[in-house]
């Protein structure tokens, strides 16, 4: 028999499936979720929060990404074709 199977109060897995989501950066904080299985109840706060700080970092990275180049203003006039 196995030592966690002898003692109820040992870490056992979640087994809690993580999806990928196609962004590696967040994908890796998802998998990094699965070392809270090998710890205690007493652990998982500092994976979650770590995790949850990785979280917030890609997202702030992706707000200081610059996003595509404004169109450039156009000098025609406006059209009033559609006026009736």
């Amino acid at each position: 028999m196995a030592e966690a199977d002898q003692d109820p109060a040992a870490p056992a897995p979640l087994n809690v499936p993580r999806t990928p989501t196609g962004n590696a950066e967040v994908d890796e904080q998802l998998e990094r979720l699965g070392d809270a299985d090998h710890l205690t109840t007493d652990g998982h706060i500092e994976v979650y929060e770590d995790v949850h700080r990785g979280l917030r970092d890609t997202l702030t990275a992706l707000d200081a990404r610059p996003g595509p180049p404004a169109p450039p203003p156009s000098n025609r006039p406006p059209s009033y074709q559609h006026r009736s």
